[in-house]
This record gives structure tokens, sequence and C-alpha cells, in this order.
């Protein structure tokens, strides 16, 4: 069995315009002084990382390894979240997508997606010059707004949007094997693959391709209030990245999982910090030492009550406590003894 990795920090929430979050150095020094071991770095983020330098410099990338190490700190994965939001994107969102688009990009769909297809190619670079194995992101979403099956959805509808998003990404993962990274999809709500029956599809038309695999997020399945255990035992070969995010569902009798289009504040299922919400954490991690989970357990704040920063401080303290160091012998090992063949038939009855 193996020990997980940990803590990291995904610096998506936290990077700002504001010190000490406004460059890497200054981020660095202060989730270090917090006590992370290492960092996830989006890789979309100007002001933390240059993906385009990075995928084509091995000074830059050896640089960067090097300052992060002065601090005791290493960098966990890279993420591309919205990249691969980019890669997909339904019409109904296009005007709010266009946000994530260069300005030269907006409202030129073809364009963005093209663009958002190379830089997932450039980010897999980044990742193999950085000696990283795994590069989270989001699958994009062309069939999301026909979730709910009514009005009917006509006949080859959802296939023909799977065969779509597959065709997009599949030089995307044959890019990322070329490089020796898998590429983990984050199971999240807007995202066509959004749980295990979704990926499966998906899995399916990519012709199972190895660098196909899993970023498991269990506050997604609170929300959807999926089986996240049994998610688990399912998925395990197939999962490499881990955020821990807590959440919490407290369906009433005027609204449930679809929200009444309420804000955070007020939605039954809720993003919380650790330890405010009802994941069973406990539970997980007991899984995936179990998996033999090779990965790192890297924090991911998001709290819709909470100050980041005292998220961050008490998610160092939390996954500590989580992380179970494996042992390396059988605890009735005392009981053991020496039994040879001869022995062993006599016990059974052998002749």
């Amino acid at each position: 069995m193996k020990t997980l990795k940990g803590p990291s920090l995904h610096l998506a929430q936290f990077s700002a315009e504001t010190a000490p979050f406004h460059n890497l150095p200054a981020i660095a020094q202060w989730a270090a002084d917090l006590g992370f071991k290492a960092l996830q770095i989006p890789a979309w983020d100007a002001r933390l990382f240059d993906v385009a330098t990075a995928a084509e410099s091995q000074d830059y990338c050896d640089e960067l390894k090097g300052q992060l190490a002065q601090k005791g700190l290493q960098i966990s994965e890279l993420t591309s979240h919205i990249f691969g939001q980019l890669v997909a994107v339904h019409p109904a969102y296009d005007a709010m997508c266009d946000n994530f688009a260069p300005p030269a990009l907006r409202g030129n769909p073809q364009a963005r997606t093209a663009w958002a297809m190379e830089q997932m190619k450039l980010a897999a670079k980044a990742s193999r010059r950085l000696g990283l194995s795994e590069l989270g992101t989001f699958s994009g979403s062309l069939a999301w707004p026909y979730l709910f099956p009514f009005p009917q959805r006509p006949e080859g509808l959802i296939e023909t949007a799977f065969d779509e998003l597959a065709r997009r990404w599949r030089p995307i993962l044959d890019a990322c094997d070329e490089q020796g990274v898998n590429l983990c999809y984050e199971i999240h709500p807007s995202e066509d693959l959004h749980d295990g029956t979704s990926f499966e599809r998906f899995h399916e038309l990519v012709d199972h391709h190895p660098r196909c695999n899993i970023l498991f997020d269990p506050s997604h399945f609170v929300l959807q209030q999926l089986d996240y255990l049994s998610y688990l035992d399912i998925y395990h070969e197939r999962i490499r990245m881990f955020h821990v995010k807590d959440a919490e569902f407290n369906p009433s009798g005027r609204q449930g999982i679809y929200g009444g289009y309420s804000a955070w504040v007020e939605r039954a299922g809720r993003f919380r910090s650790l330890g405010a919400g009802q994941v069973d954490f406990k539970g997980i991690f007991s899984k995936l030492a179990q998996y033999d989970y090779p990965g790192w357990a890297t924090l991911e704040w998001e709290c819709c009550l909470k100050d980041q920063e005292d998220g961050a401080r008490e998610g160092v303290e939390f996954i500590n406590r989580h992380m179970i160091q494996v042992t390396q012998r059988i605890f009735d090992d005392f009981a053991g003894a020496q039994i040879d063949r001869q022995q062993i038939n006599a016990m059974l009855g052998i002749a």
C-alpha cells in the first residue's frame, strides 16, 4: 500500500491582485508558512505561471521548481480547467465563456476552441518539463443544457454531442500520451463528464484511452447525491488526482438538488470549508489507502461562508489529520507461525 502525498494547495481560489496572492513567489511563501508541502498551479493564470514559456523552456521550469524548493515546496500538478472548459462550449454559454478567452477571440467560437485545444497541448508539454505525470481539467459541455429530458430529447442528440466531445479531446489525449501525462477530468456538474455514467460514455468513445483519467472531488457528488465511496470502489483505477473539498446537502420543502436558482448561501447544496460539511473523509482516505492511490491530497478551498485564509490554515491540519500512514506489516503477525507444505496438507485432510 502507498501513503498519500500532501497536503497540496490548489492556487486558483487564492490568486488575486493583492499581496501575498499576486505572484508565485509571494503566494508560495504564504502557503509554505501555513504548512503546505506542494502547490497545484492553474496553468491559465498568467499572474502565477506562463504556460507557453513552460512548454518550450526547460530553464524556466527548472528555475520555477528551484524557487519553490527553497521554500520547501514542490508542484503537485498543473490544472487546466479554464482551457478545458473552452474546448467544448454550448452556444447558450458563449457570452459567459468568452470572458475566459483572449479578447481577440471573443465572439469567434471556432477560433476560441482551437486556441483552447492548443493551450491544453502546451499544458501537457509544460507538465512533462516540470516532471509531472498528472494534469487536471474540465471536459467542457455540449450536452449539459439538455440534462433534464424535457422537452423530449430528439433521438441522437446526446450521442452526437458525445461523439463531438470525443473528437475534440482525442488529439489532446494523444498529445498527453506523447508527453507521458495523464489527463484527469474533474467530474463536475456543468460539465458533460459529471458522473460515472457520463464518464464511461466518453471513455468508450475515446477507445478507453490510457491517458483518460479522473480528478476525484467528493463535494460535487454530495451536491448531486451520488455515492462517492462506491464511486471509489468502481473507478479507483482511473482516479489520479484528488481535491479535498467539503460540501453539505440540506433539502427542504422548498428546494433540493436543483437549488431553485438560489445564490450559494441559500442553496440546499453548498460547498463548505473542510470539516463544516457532510463528506465522509475518513471513509475516503481509507478507500484511497486501500486502493494504493498514487497521488496528492490537494485542498481546493471553496466555501460560501468562511474566510479563505482561515479555510487554508484549517485545511492543512485537517488533511494532515486524515492522512493514513500505511502499515508495512500485517497487524496480526505476532500470531503467525511457520507451516510447511506437509502440515498444510494435514490441516486440510489431503493425503
